[in-house]
């Protein structure tokens, strides 16, 4: 294996003179030629940094690409995107997960994590960010316009290590039992590797799915927290990390077990919670997202400001039911960027709509509401259930609709439609006297998934697609569909 040796110093030396200057403008190997006759090249701006930049030929051998000052180094150049919600302290956000290694199903069963090729490429990182400053899929030579943002000596803390190593021996494991139960035909079992096992993965998964052989990849939660802690934004840290979904059941069920039955208003005095009531003298819905950070110890409002959580992509929800188990509404899962429905994106397990499905998990805070009219504070608490959606679910449901949004977009086919009461009249707003309508998107009549807009402004349309003014546009989940997954799902 070639030997890529380098001090410390000299790296800085290399890559400081490249950053906020375009990967174009570094390539003094002319590594931009061979997009001349080839429009799609994977890994390109990596190829930039280590022929360029960096001088040296990329190569695909399984162990880290530099040596250090006599320490081996990962190579990972990265890309970024304009966070969909800024702000000065987290301006960006990951392009994509972080592809490691191959998991080699014939290797793994017999492999220590410490001495595995996964941990040697984990263990120190150099990464290298570059800016996507794209909304849709471009060429390879369109890479020359990103800019070089900067650079990171990334290592994962003793609590990350330990997560990662728990994530690792889980995929072991589970490639362990197909080849202890099926022998010389387990390698017929390996799709299963991809989905089964999705749910318990923390801060990795695998991808492609078999027949293609998977690699491990961080989550793109997982780099988006690194990415945003590299350029400034602080997160608050637990006092007790969970290094396992185990471990983080485990704790939840003892919260259930100390809160179970209490209402949103003694819960709110039990942990000290402040907050202002609103003009109908109830608590705002917020609020039950702050009692479960509070019953980690947290003082955040929101569980993705917390760094344990939000590497996970986990998601906080708050589910209310009847007292006859029924839910009371339809649940809203992510809004929709436009920027990615166009011709040449045209492989839906690329989407950011099959990502969001894939990897999100949600941590469901369920209560009870006495009946219908009763405020938020009187509703009980129930538990917690954490809920990962199916493979089936989103192979079929969300992709119906994926489709249906990208055939509506590129085809020029949306069409404001005009709600009419039962006389055959235009429906007004009462507020604002204006006619209802709403873009002719996947409706809940139509199945399980769904488009909704959403706005704090009923006047305010700020989205124009297609020339058509409309409000921001929401996937939404059916709330019977919703519930038959939760009633599929122990309590915790």
């Amino acid at each position: 294996m070639p030997s890529h040796e380098y001090t410390k110093t000299q790296l800085i030396g290399l890559l400081e003179g490249a950053v906020n200057k375009t990967l174009g403008e570094v390539d003094t190997a002319h590594v931009f030629d061979k997009t001349k006759n080839n429009k799609k090249i994977t890994g390109i701006a990596g190829d930039v940094i280590e022929n360029s930049v960096l001088g040296y030929p990329s190569d695909s051998y399984q162990s880290p690409d530099l040596c250090v000052d006599g320490v081996d180094i990962e190579l990972k150049t990265t890309g970024i995107k304009v966070a969909k919600k800024k702000s000065k302290s987290h301006l960006f956000e990951a392009k994509e997960p972080m592809s490691i290694t191959a998991v080699s199903p014939e290797k793994i069963t017999t492999e220590e994590f410490e001495s595995s090729n996964f941990w040697h490429k984990l263990e120190r990182m150099l990464l290298v960010y570059y800016f996507y400053d794209s909304d849709v899929t471009v060429t390879a030579a369109e890479y020359a316009n990103f800019l070089i943002k900067g650079y990171d000596f990334h290592e994962f803390s003793k609590e990350d290590q330990e997560t990662l190593k728990n994530d690792w021996k889980i995929v072991q494991q589970f490639i362990q039992n197909l080849q202890n139960g099926y022998g010389e035909e387990a390698s017929s079992q390996y799709p299963r590797i991809s989905s089964e096992i999705r749910s318990q993965l923390m801060m990795i998964d695998t991808a492609p799915k078999w027949p293609h052989r998977p690699r491990f990849r961080l989550k793109r939660a997982t780099v988006t927290t690194m990415v945003q802690e590299y350029f400034g934004k602080k997160l608050e840290n637990l006092s007790q990390s969970y290094s396992s979904f185990d471990a983080l059941d485990q704790e939840l069920h003892k919260f259930t077990k100390q809160y179970h039955g209490m209402t949103i208003r003694e819960l709110i005095k039990e942990l000290s919670i402040s907050i202002k009531l609103n003009k109908q003298d109830d608590a705002p819905k917020s609020v039950t997202e702050q009692i479960v950070t509070h019953m980690f110890g947290a003082k955040s409002k929101k569980i993705n400001s917390i760094e344990d959580f939000k590497k996970l992509g986990l998601i906080a929800k708050t589910i209310t039911q009847t007292t006859k188990g029924t839910r009371t509404e339809d649940v809203k899962i992510s809004r929709i960027d436009f920027e990615e429905f166009r011709p040449e994106n045209d492989l839906f397990e690329e989407s950011l709509i099959y990502n969001y499905f894939n990897e999100q998990q949600f941590l469901c805070i369920l209560f009870e509401e006495p009946n219908t009219s009763s405020k938020l504070l009187e509703n009980r608490f129930l538990g917690f259930k954490r809920l990962s959606f199916p493979d089936e679910f989103i192979n079929q449901d969300v992709k119906k609709t994926w489709q249906k949004i990208r055939y509506l977009v590129i085809h020029n086919k949306l069409v404001d439609v005009i709600s009419y009461d039962k006389n055959g009249h235009p429906r007004k707003n009462k507020k604002t006297n204006t006619i209802v309508s709403a873009p002719n998107f996947p409706k809940s009549s139509e199945g399980s998934v769904f488009v909704r807009g959403s706005s704090s402004d009923s006047c305010h349309k700020p989205l124009t697609i297609n020339g058509i003014r409309m409000y921001s546009q929401y996937i939404w989940i059916k709330g019977s569909t919703f519930l038959n997954m939760l009633n599929d799902t122990k309590f915790i």
